[in-house]
C-alpha cells in the first residue's frame, strides 16, 4: 500500500486528539502489561503520543492509529528494560562476575520481561482495560485515591476534569493523584490481575470509578459541547464488560442499568442549535426506546437483591423518568420515596439535593427550597454549580427574581461548560427582561 499523503497538521493534532479519547486505555493498559509498573508506562504512552505528531505528520495517519501507538509505546517501554537489565547485568562485571540461572537468564530475571502477572489473573479478568481497571482499584490505596486514579491512567480523563468530578480543586485532586501512584510504587503493589475470587472485593470502587467516567461524558465539565459521547459509550463498554465478567453481581447490573436508561436520553437533550433542553421540555419521541427496554431489564434483575444498592436504585430513578408518558405523568412522589432509600445506602448533600428537586414536582417549590437552604453551608456544595442552579429555579418559580437572578449568576461563575453557561445566561437574560418589563407596566 502506498504511504498516505502529509496531512496537514491541524489533522494531524485531531487526529491525535481523537486518538487520546478513543485508545487511551488500551495504550496504557497494553503498556503496563510489559512494564508492570505504573509511572513507566504512563512515560512510555505519552512519548508515544509525542511521536506520533513527528511520524503521522511526515508519512500521515496510520489507518489503525491505536495499534501504531500500542505498538510504539510498548516499543519504548521494551527498550527502557533492555537498557536498564544490560546496566544490571555490566554494573556487577565491575566487582563480580554475572549469575545465571538454569534458563540463561540473569538471576531473579523471569525471562521474558512481559511483566504480564499470574496466568489465573489474566484468565478472571479477559480484558487489558479491565486488569488495569482493577489494579487501580487495589484495597491498599485509600477508596478516593482508587477512583480518582482509575478516571486518570485508565479512562484518560483530564485531571481537572476528575477534579470537578469529585468536587475538589484542581491543586488538590493533583496531589492525591500523585500519592496514590506513589503508594502503588512505595508499597510495591505488582501489576497482577486479581483472581475471580477476588473480584468481587474491588467492586464497589471499578463500578464508582465507570460511574464518574459516564457522567463526565453525559454532562463534559468543559467545552462547547454538552455530551461527549467517546466518554459515554467508553463507560457503557466497562459497565457491559463488567456484568459479563461478574453475572452474579446486582450492582453491575444496575450501573448498567442506569447508564442506559441515562443514556437513552442524549438525542433530546440539546436542540439542533445544540441549546440544553431540560428533561421536562424534551421531545421523548427522540429517545432511544430500544434502550430504555434494556436499562429497565437490568434495572429490575438489580433490584431483587435484599438490599438494593446505589445504582440499583439511582437506575430505579431514572426508569421512573423514562417509563412516564410525560414530564407531568411522572410519578414523583415515587422518585422522591426511591431518593429516601437511596439516603440510607448513600448519605450525602448531592443525594440530598436531587431529592429537593424531586420534592419540588410532588409538593411544591416552597416544599423543597427549606431543604436547599438548609444544605447549601455544606462546603462540598460551595463549588458545586447544580445547587445553586436548583436554588435559583425554586426561587424563579416562586417570583422571587432578584434572588434568582443572583443565584443563576453564582451558578454561571462556577459552570464552564458552554451549553450549560448559554442556558444559565438565557434564564438570567429572561428574569432580567420580565423585571424591567414589570417596572414599566407599574
Amino acid at each position: 500500500m502506498s504511504p498516505a499523503a502529509s496531512p496537514a497538521p491541524g489533522g494531524v493534532a485531531e487526529a491525535l486528539a481523537d486518538a487520546h479519547r478513543r485508545e487511551w486505555a488500551f495504550v496504557l493498559a497494553a503498556t503496563v502489561r510489559v512494564t508492570g509498573d505504573l509511572d513507566v508506562a504512563e512515560e512510555c504512552a505519552q512519548e508515544a503520543y509525542a511521536d506520533a505528531i513527528t511520524a503521522w505528520t511526515r508519512s500521515g495517519v496510520p489507518e489503525r492509529p491505536g495499534a501504531w501507538l500500542t505498538t510504539t509505546a510498548r516499543r519504548r517501554a521494551i527498550d527502557r528494560l533492555r537498557r536498564e537489565v544490560t546496566l544490571r547485568r555490566k554494573l556487577p562485571l565491575l566487582v563480580e562476575p554475572v549469575e545465571a540461572d538454569a534458563s540463561g537468564s540473569p538471576a531473579g530475571s523471569d525471562g521474558d520481561g512481559d511483566g504480564d502477572g499470574d496466568a489465573d489473573g489474566d484468565a478472571a479478568v479477559p480484558d487489558d482495560r479491565l486488569r488495569l481497571l482493577f489494579t487501580c482499584c487495589h484495597p491498599a490505596l485509600d477508596p478516593a485515591a482508587r477512583v480518582a486514579l482509575t478516571l486518570r491512567l485508565v479512562c484518560g480523563v483530564a485531571t481537572p476534569d476528575v477534579a470537578r468530578a469529585f468536587l475538589v480543586p484542581e491543586a488538590t485532586m493533583a496531589a492525591r493523584i500523585t500519592r496514590a501512584k506513589k503508594k502503588i510504587t512505595q508499597a510495591r503493589i505488582p501489576y497482577r490481575t486479581p483472581t475471580a475470587a477476588d473480584l468481587p472485593e474491588r467492586l464497589d470502587s471499578v463500578l464508582a470509578a465507570v460511574h464518574l467516567l459516564f457522567s463526565t461524558g453525559h454532562t463534559a465539565p468543559t467545552g462547547a459541547q454538552l455530551v461527549r459521547e467517546d466518554l459515554c459509550e467508553r463507560a457503557l463498554d466497562l459497565a457491559r464488560t463488567l456484568v459479563q465478567l461478574l453475572p452474579a453481581e446486582r450492582e453491575a447490573r444496575g450501573l448498567l442499568g442506569l447508564l442506559l436508561l441515562t443514556h437513552a436520553r442524549r438525542a433530546a437533550r440539546v436542540d439542533v442549535q445544540g441549546q440544553l433542553v431540560l428533561l421536562e421540555h424534551q421531545d421523548r419521541a427522540q429517545w432511544d426506546h430500544v434502550m430504555i427496554v434494556e436499562g429497565l431489564r437490568w434495572t429490575v434483575e438489580s433490584l431483587q437483591a435484599p438490599r438494593p444498592g446505589r445504582f440499583a436504585l439511582q437506575a430505579a430513578i431514572a426508569g421512573a423518568h423514562d417509563v412516564a408518558l410525560t414530564f407531568t405523568a411522572t410519578n414523583w412522589a415515587r422518585v422522591v420515596h426511591l431518593y429516601d432509600l437511596l439516603l440510607t445506602v448513600e448519605p450525602s448533600p448531592v443525594v440530598e439535593l436531587n431529592r429537593a428537586a424531586a420534592l419540588a414536582f410532588a409538593e411544591g417549590p416552597a416544599a423543597a427550597l427549606g431543604i436547599v437552604e438548609r444544605i447549601a453551608g455544606d462546603a462540598r456544595l460551595r463549588s458545586y454549580p447544580y445547587a445553586h442552579a436548583v436554588r435559583a429555579d425554586l426561587l424563579r418559580r416562586l417570583g422571587r427574581t432578584d434572588e434568582a437572578i443572583a443565584a443563576y449568576r453564582e451558578a454561571l461563575d462556577l459552570t464552564a461548560n458552554g451549553a450549560e453557561r448559554d442556558f444559565l445566561q438565557c434564564r438570567i437574560s429572561e428574569l432580567e427582561t420580565s423585571e424591567v418589563t414589570r417596572a414599566q407596566g407599574a
